[in-house]
């Protein structure tokens, strides 16, 4: 058992006979009455993201978690491949346990958290960031970069990412993968 002090990000909770992830919390303490917790909580079993509070000192009941280095094979519709970089067993998760499905490209190595009491995996964690090529893209105006325009880019894995106007068909970016934001062009 926990408390509601020991609330972190990435933290695995049953709660409401389900078992949540802690995707956003923060700690708020008012200047009148007691102090609490707000939390974003994304179940593992249908991806279903709730809101919820936690008043200071509430008890919650945590899930003991192990984390393996999973890469990624390929996806066939809803169902993602992934296979153990240890032992080379072979895991299929639901797309709705995935952070963000759009940004993995095949090869890619994940860290996928797994229940020790059942040895269920529950969710996927992606890097920091990862490298895409832009696929399409409106080409760059020159000079046209004093602002912060950006246009959208459809990067290899399809998903779309606005960029800044000066990023070409073909060059390499790197994404931020929590906000799924244009960080940098990559240079060769």
């Amino acid at each position: 058992m926990a408390t509601s002090s020991d609330i972190r990000k990435g933290l695995c909770i049953k709660y409401n006979n389900d078992i949540y992830k802690i995707i956003e919390f923060l700690h708020v303490k008012p200047g009148k009455g007691p102090a609490f917790v707000r939390t974003k909580l994304k179940s593992v079993t249908n991806g279903k993201v709730i809101d919820n509070t936690f008043s200071a000192g509430h008890k919650i009941d945590d899930v003991r978690v192990e984390t393996h280095k999973f890469q990624y094979l390929y996806n066939e519709g809803e169902m993602y491949h992934f296979m153990n970089t240890e032992d080379y067993s072979q895991i299929r998760l639901l797309k709705e346990a995935l952070d963000v499905p759009e940004l993995m490209k095949e090869g890619e190595i994940v860290t996928v958290i797994i229940n020790t009491e059942d040895n269920a995996p529950l969710s996927v964690e992606m890097p920091a960031h990862v490298i895409l090529e832009v696929v399409s893209t409106e080409p760059g105006v020159k000079g046209n970069t004093a602002t912060n325009a950006t246009k959208p880019a459809k990067v290899e894995t399809g998903a779309e990412v606005n960029v800044p106007l000066f990023i070409n068909e073909g060059d390499k970016i790197r994404i931020d993968t929590e906000k799924g934001q244009y960080q940098e062009r990559i240079k060769d």
